[in-house]
């Protein structure tokens, strides 16, 4: 009798031509987590966040160009209205996007969302005015929904106990983006002056100076959506309460007397904005994604400042090499350390630590670049960049997680959809605000209380130590794993 109750007493039913179903038949008779489906979501997060980023070593230096600015403290205050016109849009339509990819599937709002970047982030590049700029960068934001699908896909696609390796996988994508797009556009940009040897004078690299690492991107995206062909979809086409039934009158009808009661628990469409294990969540991811983003305009923007205005006078290769080696660092620690981390501290354990951490390195830039120069200065500043990197993507992760696990599937594209909405919000102030705040902080740099960049970190730091107090009780609700449950008994 005690081996007959170890058998499952209800057998999952999967329909014929279900693409979900499918999935779920698939994780059933696989037990590792495939390496294709990592490779497709790391093409894809990494296809979405190149051009978030690419554009900053080089923004400066293309808004000089515009001569939109009348003085040279200026042009970093127009350089984060065009960093902020991409999440402007994306704040306007994440939310449609969602409801679009629990509709109509995952897929479909990807490949869009991937030739919304071959088309847009080209016609970035060949921008001639300040306004063309701004524009293309709005449409890049709005018509790209796909990184909110790819996260509830990412959860998807694994069974539950690679979950966390694939938001993971989301995370190093999404983080390394960040590192690598800024990497490409400071080598790549200007390439007349920089490869001569290659690159004629008088040649359309020399009328677009910015065009190169926009068209290397593009040229990426294009081959991501061919690979997007092969990408499986994990939505169901069909009703779970229909399922349900289905499985139960199977058994029913075998009349063999192993059912003796039954409970079910049916995905309810419950409102998310009343859930609040989710919304709790998605603040917080908020909060550290205004941080995050400011943190790469202004660390850009800071970088390539002239010694006097308390920046480090680097050139666009050198921005380049400093995110390039926090990218291989960040990769690193993504595929091979965060599962045991988390394993170990949990989501909001690990997103805690990390956001302690950051705050007293990132109040250290500013004494970094007065006090140490040449190769001193440029090996403190790799170093320091690779740690504020992984920790920065060890929260982001931690919160996706959470996020995930807040909502059953039927659910998951819209709070996706909304989790971007509100973080791309956020967002959208960081670039602005964090370049106002970098031109203001250039005009007082002989004021006796946080005088010059001092400021701009502090500020930074403000707002990071914000986001850790709310990783605590009460503000921020946990939910288990499995918020619905189908249960026989």
């Amino acid at each position: 009798m005690a081996e007959e109750n170890t058998q499952p007493l209800l057998k999952k039913y999967y329909h014929e031509n279900c693409p979900g179903c499918k999935v779920d038949k698939a994780k059933e008779t696989t037990r590792g987590a495939p390496i294709r489906h990592l490779l497709n979501i790391w093409m894809v997060v990494l296809c979405s966040t190149l051009p978030i980023s690419s554009l900053f070593p080089f923004l400066y230096f293309m808004v000089r160009d515009f001569n939109i600015a009348e003085t040279e403290q200026d042009i970093a205050g127009y350089a984060g209205y065009v960093g902020s016109a991409y999440m402007l849009g994306r704040s306007l339509t994440s939310v449609v996007w969602g409801i679009i990819a629990d509709r109509y599937g995952r897929k479909p709002v990807v490949v869009i969302g991937v030739g919304t970047v071959v088309i847009f982030n080209t016609l970035f590049g060949l921008s001639t005015s300040f306004w063309m700029a701004l524009i293309t960068r709005f449409l890049l934001g709005a018509l790209n929904g796909l990184l909110g699908p790819m996260k509830a896909y990412a959860s998807e696609i694994f069974r539950e106990e690679h979950q966390a390796l694939g938001l993971a996988t989301v995370s190093a994508a999404w983080g390394i983006g960040l590192i690598i797009g800024p990497a490409l556009g400071g080598y790549l940009a200007l390439p007349v002056k920089k490869y001569p040897h290659i690159f004629a004078e008088g040649s359309i690299w020399d009328k677009f100076p910015y065009f190169l690492p926009c068209l290397i991107i593009s040229l990426f995206a294009f081959g991501v959506i061919i690979g997007c062909i092969w990408l499986p979809e994990t939505l169901h086409n069909h009703r779970d309460s229909e399922e349900f039934t289905d499985q139960v009158e199977a058994i029913e009808n075998g009349s063999n007397g192993a059912i003796t009661g039954k409970t079910y628990q049916q995905p309810k469409n419950e409102s998310l904005f009343l859930n609040w294990p989710l919304m709790s969540s998605i603040i917080v991811y908020c909060v550290f994604s205004l941080h995050d983003i400011a943190y790469s305009e202004v660390f850009s923007l800071w970088a390539v400042s002239p010694g006097r205005l308390g920046g480090m006078s680097f050139t666009t290769d050198d921005v380049g090499n400093v995110l390039s080696i926090s990218g291989a660092g960040l990769l690193i620690y993504q595929i091979f350390f965060y599962p045991a981390v988390e394993r170990a501290f949990g989501p909001v354990g690990v997103s805690r630590i990390s956001g302690l951490l950051s705050i007293p390195l990132l109040q250290s830039y500013p004494f970094m670049a007065a006090s140490l120069s040449g190769v001193t200065l440029f090996v403190v500043i790799n170093a320091s960049s690779v740690v504020m990197n992984v920790l920065f993507t060890t929260i982001t992760t931690g919160l996706f997680l959470l996020q995930n696990r807040a909502v059953e599937q039927h659910q998951r594209g819209a709070a996706n959809g909304i989790s971007m909405t509100l973080m791309s919000m956020f967002k959208a102030v960081g670039p602005a605000g964090g370049g106002a705040l970098l031109t203001w902080s250039q005009k007082r740099m002989n004021a006796s209380f946080l005088p010059g960049t001092h400021l701009v970190f502090f500020v930074l730091n403000a707002i990071e130590l914000l986001g850790v107090l709310l990783l605590f009780k009460p503000f921020l609700a946990v939910r288990g794993k499995k918020p619905y449950h189908l249960e026989i008994q």
